[in-house]
């Protein structure tokens, strides 16, 4: 007996000998990139770099990391090991060379809060459901209009809507950030449900506060807190409130397609929820049950379009109108510019190749105002080896947009307002290869072609009729450009004048 337990023991023992060998020769055998991880600040227990991040700016606070660790590096928030891509070389390369390996969505906390159980539509999805609603989500907003001429005329019909609440004012200083949101609003509204609402409708405004709400509160302190300490922060008064107004805008959105339902003609559908609940039951009358046609998903994605459609471009257009009044002379070349080249007649999206100067400012403006300084959170789909450096699947991924809009080794003056930046020695228009602020690869905004023209358009048209002014009393350079603090850089809460150029000509 005594001989087989020593027997047996000696077979242990070789066992495990010849696992720690199988060990060791593989840990050897591996490449020294795969054991190269992105360096970082050394993260405390429990703590990661948080005392080390301004949690009102860690845009800031990670491009002055980036100085000292190089484009590719790690931070700890809370316990959480997150890399962060700075640069526009190293932004471009991971996003577009490695969109597969860096193409999935890091569901963080608050974001688990914004997009449910399900975690579906094209904001939150991975996977083939996501997709499947990106494809058809893209060819759909395609076919409604988006980037054509159909959507210039959506967009002629809101600006004049725009402008007589504008001229209502009759020159008196006023906050335009209510209806220039509703005016943007209305035009994803009207290619996402097929009309568009009234700037009175109940059920319309509060849709458009709550979603411009949650940004606000999805960027404030505690819900930072929120995402590195979720067993902590759970109970935060903000993320009650967030979770709130999302549950209220996914059961009004639910409430929303159930009308459009009741009344939907498959063989002429006015938009894409429309279309996608023609194809919907499609599918059902051949039978077909386990597609990714379903209500949720059309929730989540008609969710997010809204959102994302009304506050990207109306908070741009908000920065732009502020930064014609701080800076008038800039405000006076565009508008001389219109006069020589356009007069009196609607500005139309053609008109872009021959505005040089307007056109210039837009551009400056998005990347000036970095509307958003982080893009969504993105996640390794796979182990990949990047610039060198292993990462390992499952990865948060964080593409710093900061520090490709503000790239010094890039733009001439990235603090400052300067639409030179895009323009030649000519005066004419020039494309740079660090403008980014759609965000890039196979995560970039669908959406981009519309809020081009939208900006083009609204901005245009808005400064061909009026003369934008602090209010009596105010100069220029005190004008705030402090952003607020949310998920993206709003302007702080100001009002400006809005002064018929036709009046000051008959003076």
């Amino acid at each position: 007996m005594m001989m087989l337990e020593d027997l047996f023991q000696s077979y242990v023992s070789v066992a495990l000998m010849v696992g720690l060998i199988c060990i060791l020769i593989s840990f050897l055998s591996r490449s020294k990139d795969e054991t190269r991880e992105p360096p970082g600040p050394k993260p405390l227990p429990l703590l990661g770099n948080l005392l080390q991040m301004d949690l009102k700016r860690i845009d800031c606070s990670l491009v002055d990391l980036s100085k000292k660790y190089g484009s590719v590096f790690t931070v700890y928030l809370g316990s959480q090991k997150v890399v962060i891509l700075a640069g526009n070389k190293t932004v471009k390369e991971a996003l577009v060379n490695y969109a597969v390996e860096f193409g999935e969505r890091y569901i963080s906390p608050s974001s688990h809060d914004f997009s449910g159980e399900q975690r579906n539509g094209i904001l939150f999805g991975n996977g083939e459901s996501w997709k499947e609603m990106r494809r058809f989500a893209v060819s759909n907003l395609r076919d409604f209009g988006m980037g054509k001429k159909a959507a210039e005329d959506k967009i002629i019909e809101e600006i004049q809507y725009l402008i007589d609440v504008f001229e209502r004012h009759e020159g008196q200083p006023f906050s335009n950030a209510k209806s220039i949101n509703y005016a943007v609003s209305n035009i994803i509204s009207s290619i996402v449900f097929g009309s568009r609402f009234e700037y009175s409708d109940e059920e319309f405004k509060l849709m458009v506060t709550r979603a411009n709400e949650n940004l606000q509160l999805a960027g404030s302190s505690s819900m930072q807190l929120f995402n590195m300490f979720p067993w902590i922060f759970r109970w935060a008064r903000n993320r009650m409130r967030l979770k709130r107004n999302v549950a209220e805008n996914r059961n009004q959105m639910k409430r929303l397609i159930g009308r459009l339902q009741e009344t939907l003609n498959v063989e002429m559908c006015r938009g894409y929820v429309d279309s996608f609940l023609a194809h919907k039951q499609k599918l059902e009358d051949l039978k077909i049950t386990d597609s990714h046609y379903n209500l949720d998903n059309l929730v989540s994605t008609a969710v997010s379009l809204f959102a994302a459609g009304t506050d990207t471009t109306g908070t741009t257009l908000r920065w732009v109108l502020l930064l014609m009044a701080k800076y008038p002379q800039i405000q006076d070349q565009v508008q001389a510019e219109l006069s020589r080249v356009v007069g009196d007649r609607q500005v139309r999206a053609e008109d872009r190749k021959i505005l040089p100067f307007a056109d210039a400012v837009i551009h400056e403006t998005q990347r000036f105002a970095n509307i958003f300084p982080i893009a969504l959170r993105h996640q390794t789909s796979t182990d990949v080896t990047f610039q060198g450096y292993f990462i390992r699947k499952g990865t948060p991924v964080f593409p710093l947009l900061t520090s490709v809009l503000w790239d010094e080794s890039e733009w001439e003056s990235p603090r400052t307002f300067n639409p030179a930046h895009f323009l030649d020695k000519d005066r004419k228009f020039v494309k740079r290869d660090a403008f980014m602020p759609f965000s890039a690869g196979r995560r970039a905004c669908p959406g981009e072609g519309l809020a081009k023209m939208e900006l083009f358009l609204f901005f245009t048209s808005l400064v061909q009729r009026f003369r934008f002014t602090p209010p009596p009393g105010v100069k220029e350079e005190d004008l705030d450009l402090t952003p607020a603090v949310a998920v993206t850089r709003m302007p702080s809460p100001h009002e400006l004048c809005a002064i018929s150029r036709e009046g000051i000509q008959n003076e």
